[in-house]
């Protein structure tokens, strides 16, 4: 799976040379926007540049502290490409969505250069949902609800090391009925 390359990096959405593993780039547009939720989910932070996702508007969840996209014309959703991800690391992003969201190729804008790439995201799945609203801003969530939200990442992490780890949904909402 070959995409487009990130300005020189030699990483594209699966970009790989005979010796080196496949490394993706993953557009991020929610909690996954704070450096410390990243760091905890891969125990890294990955290099990363600003970017847009034209045809999508990102939406708050009611019931929920992150938010969700979907396809609107004429709508976009600013946010960041994480680059150099592994295959193992994309698995972990993978169960962290759950089932509340598809991953998919999108085309995305960078900010910094005038360069289109491709990238995985991650598209609410439910787009008939009726919890979906107006629009989610990142300050407000990283000013609210970003503590809670990295302590609740880190017992989704825990979970995860176990064998029989509960889904990222479950985590989130027995961490979320504890603390309200």
């Amino acid at each position: 799976m070959s995409g487009s390359f990130a300005s020189g990096t030699g990483i594209g959405v699966g970009a790989q040379s005979q010796d080196s593993p496949v490394l993706h780039n993953v557009f991020v547009y929610g909690s996954l926007l704070a450096d410390d939720v990243v760091k905890v989910l891969l125990k890294r932070v990955p290099p990363s540049s600003s970017a847009i996702l034209h045809g999508f508007h990102r939406f708050s969840i009611k019931g929920r502290v992150y938010p969700a996209i979907l396809p609107v014309e004429n709508k976009k959703v600013t946010g960041k490409i994480l680059s150099g991800i592994t295959n193992p690391e994309l698995d972990i992003l993978d169960a962290f969505e759950d089932v509340e969201y598809e991953r998919r190729t999108v085309e995305v804008s960078l900010m910094d250069i005038s360069k289109k790439l491709q990238a995985h995201t991650y598209v609410w799945s439910d787009k008939n949902d009726p919890n979906l609203y107006g629009d989610w801003v990142f300050e407000e969530w990283k000013q609210v609800h970003m503590d809670d939200f990295i302590k609740m990442t880190s017992e989704f992490v825990e979970e995860l090391e176990l064998p029989e780890s509960k889904p990222r949904v479950a985590t989130y909402e027995s961490f979320y009925k504890q603390e309200g």
